[in-house]
């Protein structure tokens, strides 16, 4: 057992390799199944210390309330967005980058975090700080920067934090 897990250290993320690489190909000739082999066995070999440390999913109740506040986030912004590039010359927005100081410090619920705020229609993740304690955002039209910060921390942040801390 111990040879097979050193030969196939993510057996998903293989099995996901060698499926996506025959659909890709749209051939399941034999060059392309042994591509599909070779390729499904090194690449979790090679990136075997690029992945995080084993994942704790802690409350999961947590994970659907945050997805579905995601959800309803990018359709309103979405709208948002759209309603102020339609009335621009009547309404400016007011573009700035918001320094958010940060408490989550699990790198999966940052990298959750990064997605989130991709996502999102008018934030954009600019920087992180070095030691993980602040997170420079830019967002699309900002009112008053304390509100946003304390938004952002409550729909987003702490939930993370549930999650994974």
């Amino acid at each position: 057992m111990t040879f097979v897990r050193t030969l196939v250290p993510a057996p998903l993320t293989s099995a996901a390799l060698f499926a996506l690489w025959l659909a890709l190909a749209r051939s399941t000739s034999v060059g392309h199944v042994a591509i599909a082999l070779i390729l499904a066995i090194s690449i979790p070999i090679l990136t075997s210390n690029l992945r995080p440390t084993r994942l704790r999913v802690r409350r999961p109740l947590v994970i659907a309330g945050f997805i579905l506040t995601v959800g309803y986030d990018v359709v309103r912004s979405n709208f948002q967005v759209a309603w102020n590039v339609l009335t621009w010359r009547w309404r400016p927005t007011n573009p700035m980058f918001v320094t958010i100081p940060l408490e989550l410090r699990d790198p999966v619920g940052l990298a959750a975090l990064s997605m989130v705020t991709t996502v999102v229609p008018g934030t954009v993740w600019s920087e992180l700080a070095l030691d993980r304690s602040a997170l420079l955002l830019h967002a699309w039209n900002v009112d008053e920067e304390a509100a946003f910060v304390a938004r952002f921390k409550d729909r987003y942040e702490k939930p993370l934090r549930e999650i994974f801390e």
